[in-house]
């Protein structure tokens, strides 16, 4: 899903006015018939609502949902705090609010009354959308603070008042509404998908308000939200007459002594992405282990008992992996920077390799071009330097992309894949369960078992995360996010590739 920022989102919508054509106020009818239908599918009939409306347009999406709430014989208390003018459509539904149900209406507008609740209320927030420029203060900073402490179920309609939509100030105690329940309307917001801001949208759900494709597709973004959809078209079909040599040759460089465990995962999850061979190179110590658990897998000795030193590269190679505990020794980082020199084709760098490459940056320039670094939050930083938001995060990790002309795939939460070209993507697969010992390592092999199998690199990158949260989410059915380990998530993946063709298949007839 391609998405976009909060001034683009301003102009779809526009667009949408004038060319359906459709008048504003129905426009935003219709937006809070998409939010009516989420909120009664998350609340009880009996549960008591309590809104919060805004001056502006945010707040017209309120005020209509209080009415159409009111309309269907919910109990509903309905608050619009304003300190001037109305927006036009926040106005209109004022109006009809006041002569259909004048009794469950309550203006303020010098200072904050709070409402008498019970523990059961549903507070709707629908005081300020995405367009909002300056932290919130007054009238507004009164009532946001009342709505954290009750302790109450939060519905945010569009985003948490007091987010703005990209970048946020930062601040010890900023005035955002804390969600339980953010309902984001067409798209995202980059706000959601960034970690400082958890706290604030609790749970995401996106809701199709009808802006005009022709819209979405004229105007240009480099934001992109994956889904099924997205990943569908790249899953390469399997010929009758294939062989295991159809499927490429990967090389895993892989664990020292004693680290053997990101060896086999990594290699194992190779294999479950579909990869035809696959061959992990490590310390002589490691051989009995790693066959013994991978019976299919290749394994090809170091010179060295206990450390990766030296590895000679072979021409039935189709994809390279480095970096899955192989420690950080001299003769290490000696073969880290011999490999570089003489790979000519994409490769995966990832763990320690990384942290190789963080002592010794001027070797950035010798990683080949479309090359995938996967590197955790701390690990990109300790490469490309400390970031002080999440937000300078993903901006850094697209600076480095283009500069180093690699793929970085930044690990975590909605997981952030930067292009050399400046494109964004971030992954909607994926749970905490996966913040486990091994899961970067089972995301290595995905992505190299792909690169193996013919997938150009930016697909192997995207399929891959995507499927690596997918078959976390899919573990899920079988595991607790306490009890979740990396081999369930190897264990998921044919229910992952066969879950993505499923559902695109469902939608296309």
């Amino acid at each position: 899903m391609k998405f976009f920022t909060t001034s683009q989102i301003r102009g779809l919508d526009q667009y949408t006015i004038e060319h359906e054509p459709i008048a504003s106020i129905d426009l935003m009818e219709r937006a809070a018939d998409a939010i009516y239908k989420s909120v009664t599918g998350s609340c009880h009939y009996n549960d008591p609502v309590c809104i919060f409306a805004g001056q502006g347009n945010n707040g017209g999406d309120a005020l209509a949902l209080g009415r159409k709430l009111l309309k269907s014989g919910y109990e509903v208390s309905v608050y619009l705090i304003h300190s001037g003018s109305l927006s036009p459509d926040c106005a209109i539904n004022r109006q009809r609010l006041i002569s259909e149900y004048p009794l469950s209406f309550i203006e303020l507008n010098e200072s904050f009354v709070a409402p008498l609740i019970t523990k059961g209320t549903v507070i709707i927030d629908g005081l300020f959308g995405s367009g909002l420029s300056r932290p919130l203060s007054g009238i507004y900073e009164q009532a946001v603070n009342w709505i954290n402490q009750t302790g109450n179920k939060v519905i945010s309609i569009d985003i948490p008042s007091g987010l703005q939509g990209e970048e946020n100030q930062l601040m010890d105690n900023p005035v955002i509404v804390k969600a339980d329940l953010t309902l984001s309307l067409q798209f995202p917001k980059v706000a959601f998908l960034l970690a400082d801001n958890a706290q604030y949208v609790g749970n995401m759900e996106i809701l199709d308000i009808g802006i005009l494709p022709e819209a979405i597709e004229k105007t240009a973004s480099n934001l992109f939200y994956l889904e099924d959809n997205d990943i569908f078209p790249l899953l390469k079909d399997r010929s009758t007459f294939s062989h295991k040599g159809t499927f490429g040759h990967v090389l895993i460089i892989a664990g020292v002594k004693g680290m053997a465990g990101a060896s086999v995962l990594s290699s194992k999850a190779a294999l479950r992405s579909g990869a035809g061979l696959v061959t992990v190179h490590g310390p002589i110590a490691n051989r009995t282990i790693v066959q013994a658990a991978i019976p299919e897998v290749i394994f090809q000795s170091d010179d060295s008992d206990e450390v990766i030193s030296h590895i000679d590269l072979n021409k039935t190679n189709h994809a390279v992996a480095v970096g899955p505990g192989i420690g950080t020794h001299a003769n290490t980082a000696a073969m880290v920077r011999d490999l570089l020199m003489e790979l000519k084709s994409p490769c995966v760098i990832d763990a320690d390799a990384l942290n190789i490459l963080s002592t010794q940056k001027e070797l950035l320039h010798l990683i080949p071009k479309n090359s995938i670094l996967t590197p955790h939050p701390k690990e990109f930083e300790r490469l490309f330097g400390e970031c002080h938001s999440s937000y300078e995060l993903m901006m850094r990790a697209s600076e480095a992309s283009k500069e180093y002309g690699v793929i970085i795939v930044l690990k975590g939460a909605h997981t952030l894949i930067a292009l050399p070209d400046g494109s964004l993507y971030f992954n909607s697969t994926g749970n905490s369960g996966m913040a486990t010992a091994g899961s970067g390592d089972v995301l290595t092999g995905i992505i190299a078992g792909l690169l193996a199998q013919g997938y150009k690199p930016n697909e192997a990158t995207l399929t891959g995360v995507f499927l690596h949260g997918r078959a976390g989410d899919l573990a899920l059915n079988t595991q607790s996010r306490e009890s979740l380990i990396a081999s369930d998530i190897i264990s998921s993946m044919g229910e992952a590739f066969q879950s993505i063709r499923d559902n695109c298949r469902q939608v296309q007839f």
